[in-house]
């Protein structure tokens, strides 16, 4: 008899990237990873508050400002900002999303100085000229009525409502018609120093820049924004609202999209790793979940389906869907909701477990391949308020993940199964 192949050692190592921190005069902090082989910058950096931060009856006033910001700042109008950006091949945007107005800055480090120069006028400058806004505010709109009749977004934008009402995750980021077109350069002006105040800013630097330069250059972008005052991190997670309900918006379309959410974690619950292998189980691998094998290769009920892990600054999500045939929409979350019941009922097994913790091991090195992507990757780690050194003790963790810490928390998340459930379409018979 062949003796059984043994399975080969995880490898725990982290990435194998050097993570300084840096601190201006002023007192602006950045992580820097320097990378002197190839002649490229990446800035990434992110404000506390983001779309959560939009005037109660102005949903969609941070996403404009985002719009805004390299449309025009100090003395360079809208085309003339642009025309610097493109004659020098920068790359400079900026996105308002729940929790965090993020930017990002990329050049090459021989336009080092022009690449600053632009990005500390959009932080501190911004023009808010009335041609832009109103060119930008209607790009906007024309946005969001090509996306009233898409079944994805108005799944998600009902989700969101019904299970945060009357708090801003209950409202769409990028806002709806009425209210956008009632946004003005005063509003957005006025906001901005709310959303770029400096309490809760995270900067990471990737390239080809030293430390003693980057202090240098820190107090120049960030340094005379306002200092705001931090917000203190919650210590409960805000409740979902509408768990064991199902909605439906009636459109005429062949298929229904299906999304649900039930309780997850946020970022530092002490289940959360392992809460993280129980949900690349469950539907977060893309051709291996058990979610996947039921949905679409038993059964054929769909062409794709998955779950995912949704930590917020406030509240923790599990959240997941699928699009299906209207007449077999009922079928579909019927089994979503078997393969939750027979996780917290059975657990996994263990050579589930194993998979999933050499696959997440596995490829976190993708994460770290190019300058952006460390800079992203990075900014996320210090937006959880994780500190560098969780780079080289992620994988550890993961590694010592068990059997009996995946069937715990699969108890804990799926073990009274209430899902708040929204469809788009003619689904039939879905309760």
């Amino acid at each position: 008899m062949n003796a059984p192949i043994p399975t080969p050692a995880l490898n725990t190592a982290g990435p194998a990237i050097t993570v300084q921190t840096v601190r201006s005069p002023g007192g602006v902090e950045a992580w820097l990873v320097e990378e002197h082989s190839l002649p490229l910058i990446a800035v990434d950096f992110a404000f506390d508050g983001g779309a959560t931060r939009d005037p109660e009856n102005a949903a969609g006033s941070a996403y404009l400002v985002s719009g805004l910001l390299d449309e025009g700042a100090g003395d360079l109008d809208a085309e003339a900002f642009q025309g610097r950006m493109a004659d020098h091949a920068i790359s400079l945007g900026f996105e308002a999303r729940r929790d965090d107005f993020h930017g990002h800055l990329q050049t090459l480090s021989s336009h080092r100085d022009t690449a600053f120069e632009l990005l500390a006028l959009a932080l501190n400058k911004p023009r808010f000229d009335a041609d832009a806004v109103a060119r930008v505010r209607a790009q906007i709109i024309a946005g969001l009525q090509r996306q009233a009749k898409n079944p994805e977004v108005l799944c998600r934008n009902a989700l969101y409502a019904a299970a945060f009402p009357g708090h801003a995750y209950g409202r769409p980021e990028r806002g709806d018609i009425d209210s956008v077109a009632k946004l003005d350069a005063p509003a957005l002006k006025a906001l901005t120093p709310v959303l770029l105040d400096r309490a809760g800013l995270k900067v990471v630097v990737v390239g080809d820049i030293t430390a003693a330069e980057l202090t240098g250059r820190l107090d120049a972008l960030f340094g005379a924004l306002p200092k705001g005052e931090e917000r203190p991190q919650p210590t409960q997670a805000l409740p979902i609202q509408g768990l064991g309900q199902t909605h439906v918006i009636d459109l005429d379309v062949p298929q229904t999209v299906l999304r649900f959410v039930g309780p997850g974690l946020m970022w530092h619950d002490p289940d959360f790793i392992a809460a993280s292998v129980l949900n690349h189980i469950l539907g977060g691998s893309a051709f291996t979940s058990r979610l996947f094998m039921e949905v679409r290769e038993k059964r054929g009920l769909a062409y794709g389906v998955s779950s995912s892990l949704s930590p917020m600054r406030e509240s923790g999500l599990l959240i997941g869907g699928t699009a299906t045939r209207n007449d077999r929409a009922a079928e579909s979350m019927s089994v979503i909701r078997d393969e939750m019941a027979k996780l917290a009922a059975e657990g996994p097994t263990e050579h589930e477990v194993e998979e999933a913790k050499r696959y997440i091991i596995g490829s976190y090195p993708l994460r770290f391949d190019t300058s952006p992507k460390i800079a992203g990757e990075l900014l996320h780690l210090a937006l959880r308020g994780d500190t560098s050194d969780y780079l080289g003790k992620r994988n550890g963790l993961f590694a010592a993940v068990t059997l009996d810490d995946v069937r715990r928390v699969a108890q804990r998340l799926f073990g009274h199964p209430a899902l708040l459930v929204q469809a788009v379409g003619k689904p039939v018979g879905l309760v």
